[in-house]
């Protein structure tokens, strides 16, 4: 079995980072650009995704 040095390494973080990047995307064009409030908090949501469980 691999070992898992860093939260980094794991797949689903992976995804999430992707995910994150694709959001971030569709956020900044469209009409996404004329509500900054909404698109804070969508990207935020996105962000807080990776967000390791403490």
């Amino acid at each position: 079995m691999a070992r898992i040095e860093n939260f980094e390494e794991i797949e689903i973080w992976q995804l999430a980072r992707d995910l994150c990047r694709i959001i971030k995307k569709l956020t900044s064009k469209g009409p996404f650009l004329k509500d900054f409030k909404f698109s804070s908090q969508i990207n935020s949501a996105a962000g807080s995704v990776m967000d390791p469980v403490k």
